[in-house]
């Protein structure tokens, strides 16, 4: 802690030093820590970059409550020269904390003195004067940049506007990190291969957005769940939104579809938008909500001979307007509306999935009418004609749990097991 060191004619003191060996091998990174509200300075984290380069150190690791809108991304710039040789590297508290309770409660510490340790760490960040704040502030120009998209004034080289799609990316991350503390796995927002690589692609996507469509939309990806939530901030209707795309089953009639769907929904809120896209359709399809599909699945079957291929399941709730946190804030709203929408609806979807193929039953010998002759009874594969549809799993797509009959999906009623007769041939 507080490590001296000389720079020239100055006296440096960063707050630590970590040195971690393995092996033959040994990483060295200085740490710089900020909390409450005092952020990084860039000329602060050059000089320890100039330390660690004339030591031979691995990295720069930085701690404060600043989110990068992106991971991996340093919330400061400093002179990329200076990078050659040595990592600036950096986490939030929010990122420390998340950690901590995942590793403490849900993967566990077989050492109860380090459990007993890692308990108190985490008492301790959660403790309001500790230091270790959560996202609290969406910028000083946020104001300002929701009123002149109201008014429809605004243009993208406006002053604070990147400040506040960075900040919504900042949110995206701080909420995900907050759910799979939650949930007790790794929540991260989504971005495209080349939005990892140039962080600058999603801000200016976010940018255009914004000023077209008066929208910030990003996306979470949550294991093992059926798609990917979405969520989307009209600032012109003040209305938050979060949805969620599921594949339709791949068999049955339409409105068998739908109440596979329905079934899943059974303690979702009426207020719920389904709507429901045909193959190769074009433009928004079926919609309605939900407490009218309950009542009439038909009411998203448009035309009952083009195949479902996908609904999605919205739920849309009021904005706050306030750029801080509480009662009638922005950030509230949106962590409201992420908890919300992955407790009543995306932890109980689940995908469908087909049954697997089951095999035909051999014809017993003797198995044919006494009547007719045995040469005249075919058992062959090739002439038991017509389509059987199987049995489906308890993820089956129609009303009672089980796949449609032949009969209802007029595919024909010969059962696969009953041998073919042929008539007999005139004298």
């Amino acid at each position: 802690m507080e490590v001296p060191f000389v720079l020239g004619e100055k006296k440096l003191f960063p707050d630590g030093l970590v040195r971690v060996s393995r092996g033959q091998r040994t990483w060295t990174a200085l740490v710089e820590v900020k909390t409450g509200s005092n952020e990084l300075v860039a000329e602060q984290l050059e000089n320890y970059l100039d330390i660690a380069r004339d030591h031979g150190f691995d990295a720069v690791l930085t701690i404060s409550n600043e989110i990068p809108a992106v991971a991996g991304q340093h919330p400061t710039k400093v002179d990329r020269r200076k990078l050659r040789k040595v990592a600036l590297q950096h986490l939030s508290w929010t990122n420390v904390l998340t950690e901590a309770v995942m590793q403490k409660e849900f993967r566990g510490v077989a050492d109860p003195d380090q459990a007993w340790i890692l308990g108190e760490l985490i008492r301790y960040l959660e403790h309001p004067r500790s230091g270790a704040l959560e996202f609290d502030d969406m910028g000083e120009s946020w104001v300002a940049t929701r009123n002149a998209v109201a008014a429809g004034t605004l243009r993208p080289t406006d002053k604070g506007v990147s400040e506040v799609t960075n900040r919504f990316d900042a949110l995206l991350r701080f909420a995900s990190l907050r759910l799979g503390r939650q949930l007790g796995t790794e929540v991260t927002p989504v971005l495209s291969r080349k939005e990892l690589a140039d962080p600058s692609l999603r801000t200016q996507a976010l940018l255009g957005s914004l000023v077209e469509h008066g929208t910030l939309t990003g996306a979470i990806r949550i294991p093992d769940t059926v798609g990917e939530l979405v969520l989307t901030a009209d600032l012109h209707a003040s209305r938050i939104t979060c949805h969620v795309d599921i594949d339709a089953p791949r068999e049955g009639r339409p409105t068998t579809r739908v109440n596979w769907l329905v079934r899943q929904l059974k303690n979702a809120p009426d207020d719920l938008r389904v709507e429901a896209f045909v193959a190769h359709g074009r433009g928004v399809g079926a919609a309605e909500l939900l407490v009218a599909v309950r009542e009439n699945p038909s009411v998203l079957v448009a035309d009952p001979a083009k195949e479902l291929r996908s609904f999605r399941v919205a739920k849309s709730s009021p904005m706050g307007l306030k750029r801080g946190r509480g009662r009638g804030t922005f950030i509230d709203a949106v962590l409201g509306a992420v908890d919300a929408f992955y407790g009543e609806v995306m932890q109980h979807l689940k995908a469908w999935s087909a049954a697997p193929p089951r095999l035909r039953p051999e014809p017993e010998p003797g198995d044919h009418r006494p009547h007719v002759p045995a040469a005249l009874v075919s058992t062959a594969l090739s002439s038991q004609d017509g389509a059987q549809t199987q049995p489906s799993n308890g993820d089956g797509p129609t009303d009672d749990g089980s796949s449609e009959s032949a009969d209802a999906a007029g595919i024909g009623n010969a059962a696969a097991s009953e041998p073919i007769i042929l008539p007999e041939a005139s004298p």
